[in-house]
């Protein structure tokens, strides 16, 4: 299994971190949809994680047609690394 970098936001108020995979140079942004808003951007792919009473949002940045299961993998790496054992990863907003 791949190591993914995480950049850890500096301040608690919102969660804006970014998932690094060093062999593509793929990035994947999370968003606390609580605490901040994002904006689609056209040719990049979007997933939601609900865990909890908690819901996260990930959206690729540089996606080239990169396989979904990379953005999957990463996805659900940092889910572990924040304690979030049952996440859920959808394909769209789970309403």
């Amino acid at each position: 299994m791949s190591n993914y970098m995480i950049s850890i936001s500096n301040t608690d108020e919102q969660r804006n971190d970014i998932i690094h995979d060093r062999k593509s140079n793929l990035k994947v942004k999370a968003f606390d949809l609580f605490k901040s808003r994002m904006k689609q951007r056209d040719g990049e792919m979007r997933f939601f994680v609900t865990a909890g009473n908690q819901t996260l949002a990930f959206e690729t940045e540089g996606y080239k047609r990169h396989r979904q299961l990379l953005i999957l993998q990463m996805i659900s790496r940092y889910c572990i690394y924040l304690g979030l054992c049952e996440a859920q990863i959808h394909s769209s907003y789970p309403g």
